[in-house]
């Protein structure tokens, strides 16, 4: 049986020189692609979570609030705030993927805020937290 063994002197066909280039193009493309789309989806996650911390944080000082807030009294208020925050996710997430849908926006800066925002809306959520704040 024969080795086949790359002899980089051959000389290639036209065709497989052009097969190469659109190889390489598809690859350059594919390495090159803007993270503005991820980046938007990391910060819009960190603003539903500090959402749903504010909004916990209202309903618990305001009676008016908390009316307003509930959609299904069988719920109560709890699904206002999560309506509320899945609709802040998905307009920011919407709206920040568009106006970075050809950015490079730092990751690691917009992932360090995304996680500020997700660590203080979870701190809105603690009872004893949302009951001291409210007074």
């Amino acid at each position: 049986m024969r080795a086949l063994t790359h002899n980089p002197a051959a000389k290639q066909t036209p065709e497989a020189e052009a097969a190469n280039e659109a190889v390489a193009a598809v690859a350059a493309v594919e390495l090159a692609r803007p993270s503005g789309p991820a980046a938007a989806v990391i910060l819009a996650a960190g603003l539903a979570s500090f959402t749903l911390g504010l909004l916990s944080v209202l309903t618990a000082a305001s009676t008016s609030i908390s009316n307003a807030l509930t959609l299904s009294d069988r719920v109560g208020d709890v699904s206002g705030l999560t309506t509320s925050a899945t609709v802040v996710f998905f307009a920011s997430w919407g709206t920040l993927a568009i106006a970075w849908r050809h950015a490079d926006p730092p990751l690691a800066r917009v992932t360090a805020g995304a996680a500020g925002l997700i660590a203080l809306g979870l701190l809105g959520t603690f009872p004893p937290i949302f009951n001291a704040i409210a007074g």
